[in-house]
């Protein structure tokens, strides 16, 4: 897929969490030197709780967003314990994978 260019392995940690903390998690990945994370709204889904979709809901309860940081392996478990810490008081998910990229200076 990527040919001759090299690659390098770094962590994407994926946060799944409702959209009433997400300013809370933004200012921890901030204080916690996070160099890059993406934010997208999660549409629908299905947990513990059962289904839910974003539709239909009035305010930000209820609603999920997903962030996504990707970094150095070395950095992970500095960065999961405080994140870990705010989410497992809500309705959430994180989950850590193994990925590559193709320009490490990112990250």
């Amino acid at each position: 897929m990527t040919g001759d260019l090299p690659t390098y392995a770094k962590k994407r940690i994926e946060i799944v969490v409702e959209a009433p903390i997400l300013n809370r998690l933004l200012d921890l990945l901030d204080d916690l030197k996070v160099t890059g994370y993406t934010v997208i709204p999660a549409l629908a889904g299905r947990g513990r709780e059962g289904s839910w979709r974003r539709d239909g809901l009035v305010g930000g309860a209820g609603q999920m967003v997903v962030v996504i940081c990707i970094m150095d392996p070395t950095r992970v478990r500095d960065v999961l314990e405080p994140v870990y810490s705010l989410v497992s008081r809500q309705i959430g998910i994180v989950t850590v994978d193994d990925v590559q990229v193709i320009r490490t200076d990112h990250f």
